[in-house]
């Protein structure tokens, strides 16, 4: 297939890239490389430098490359930047977004692979959590996303375009070359953080509350490394393009989690050295527990992740951060 990847020079994104690579699909990147990186990309991948808020370059960019399907990753990501600045979100994401679809089915209405997020779902005493579970997102970046499901979802309705939406629980990890990782402009994800604290880029890593209902009294997340996601949307794309799926949603996560010491705990075992930690207050809107239901992706795309060794994801990490202490930069 020929694809055109929408922030594909971004973490997520350039992992999915070279998975889609690997099995034999043509691709073109479509970046405004705000915090993407044209070095995570491969040699023979075109880099089309635009932003969706630019209408008329989006539509320029599916007129030219012709794709059979599209893979859309682009946002701005950040939950507390999404509370102190609601319009750019809002502007990014969803005005982004809407371009999107419209020059989609100006041009090829061809299928259409979405990034979402469990941020969807908001705090929630469902464990684990399924796709019809309640959705009430308590952040703006998760309204943006939010909204952004239903924008496709009345494209389909009014003008037939095939979806597959998947929600993201906590990605994390590298390829495990080594050579691409996690490199956001802001750093807030918690092995993304311990890494850099292990490089003494960080002082030390807080503990947001030990006090939860919990084996160690510490949250649990479902850490699901970047490269299985990656494969995720390489079935996503190929159901999608058999007909097997039309309109569909998944999950991506293990399907179990892990704690926030359990974490640490496999940092420093792979580090070699204990992190220096301390504990601090709970942070508001902080679930103990969010862990995905994936039964669903299991059955009907056959996801299999190959990452379940919470050890071996850190080392990927490890790996990427400790080669690349500054990310792309030379």
């Amino acid at each position: 297939m020929k694809l055109l990847v929408v922030g594909g020079a971004g973490y997520i994104g350039s992992h999915t890239v070279r998975q889609l690579r690997a099995a034999r699909h043509r691709v073109a990147v479509l970046d405004n490389l705000f915090s993407g990186h044209a070095g995570a990309l491969p040699d023979d991948v075109e880099l089309v430098q635009a932003d969706l808020l630019d209408f008329p370059s989006v539509k320029a960019a599916l007129e030219a490359h012709k794709p059979d399907a599209v893979i859309h990753f682009a946002a701005l990501i950040e939950v507390g930047e999404s509370m102190r600045a609601p319009a750019r979100y809002y502007r990014n994401n969803v005005v982004g977004s809407l371009n999107l679809l419209q020059a989609i089915v100006d041009t090829r209405k061809v299928p259409l692979v979405f990034s979402s997020t469990a941020a969807v779902y908001g705090t929630t005493d469902a464990v684990p959590i399924c796709e019809d579970a309640a959705m009430q997102p308590e952040s703006v970046y998760g309204e943006t996303k939010l909204m952004t499901e239903r924008m496709i979802h009345a494209f389909h309705t009014a003008h037939g375009l095939s979806y597959t939406v998947l929600r993201y629980f906590n990605v994390c990890g590298a390829s495990p070359a080594g050579d691409i990782g996690e490199a956001h402009p802001s750093q807030s994800h918690l092995i993304e953080l311990a890494c850099m604290t292990a490089l003494g880029q960080r002082e030390k890593m807080m503990i947001f509350g030990e006090d939860y209902d919990t084996p160690d009294g510490t949250c649990i997340r479902d850490y699901v490394h970047v490269q299985d996601l990656a494969d995720a949307h390489v079935l996503a794309l190929e159901a999608l393009h058999a007909g097997k799926t039309t309109a569909a949603t998944y999950n991506v996560g293990l399907g179990h989690g892990f704690s926030v010491k359990q974490v640490l705990d496999a940092v420093d075992a792979v580090v070699g050295t204990p992190l220096d930690r301390e504990i601090a207050p709970r942070r508001a809107g902080d679930p103990p527990r969010l862990v995905a239901d994936a039964t669903k992706i299991v059955q009907e795309l056959g996801f299999k992740p190959q990452f379940t060794d919470l050890q071996e994801i850190v080392q990927t990490a490890w790996d990427w951060h400790r080669g690349h202490p500054h990310g792309f930069e030379k």
